[in-house]
């Protein structure tokens, strides 16, 4: 499942005196995730540590302690979003130290937890591939099809062109292709196939 984070969000807390603050963005390349961890580190620049992991996709990710004990902070921080399967998201956690140490464990715990909550706190969303298609029939039967399609749920109609021949053009997710196509051969009692002229991916919320 492609999943990405529904929102942008921040979120907050003191972990032994030591304050953590977790900002997450989606982002569509390395350079935007890049852009977004310099905006952070700018915004937070009397901090400790301002660490930070990101995952584009599964070829292109990347993490850092920031002075951190390695692999204390950004690693921990970049499990969390593989665990998850997100892509296009970037993880912030700067830390404002409050004078007690953590330790390795500590540390591990704080930066994947403040992680967590962000993601928890920002919701998922899964990244659906939308398919455009296009059917046609003669223009004495656009009227009781358009009235027919307008009767389901399954997908939208988004055009219909006019001239020798009505072209309607239909917007769905790819995996109810066949499922359109057998309820438009039962509904017009003739064999309809749909013919794919473009797709988009679109962000639809994961609710439990």
């Amino acid at each position: 499942m492609n999943l990405t984070i529904a929102k942008d969000t921040r979120t907050e807390q003191i972990i032994s005196k030591s304050r953590f603050i977790c900002s997450l963005k989606k982002v569509k390349t390395e350079d935007e995730a890049q852009e977004f961890i310099k905006a952070v580190k700018k915004e937070f620049w009397d901090a400790t540590h301002n660490c930070s992991a990101y995952v584009i996709d599964e070829q292109h990710q990347r993490s850092s302690d920031d002075g951190e004990p390695s692999g204390t902070a950004g690693m921990p921080m970049l499990g969390v979003l593989r665990k998850q399967n997100l892509q296009q998201v970037a993880a912030v956690v700067t830390r404002y130290f409050g004078g007690i140490k953590l330790g390795a464990g500590g540390l591990v715990r704080a930066y994947a937890g403040s992680v967590s909550r962000a993601v928890e706190e920002a919701g998922l969303a899964q990244k659906v591939r939308m398919g455009l298609y296009v059917f046609s029939c003669e223009p004495g039967e656009a009227g009781k099809i358009t009235n027919l399609l307008y009767q389901q749920q399954m997908f939208t109609l988004t055009d219909a062109d006019y001239g020798t021949r009505v072209n309607f053009t239909l917007r769905m997710p790819e995996v109810l292709k066949g499922q359109a196509e057998a309820w438009l051969t039962d509904a017009l009692q003739r064999q309809t196939e749909l013919t794919e002229v473009g797709w988009e991916y679109e962000e639809v919320p994961v609710t439990e």
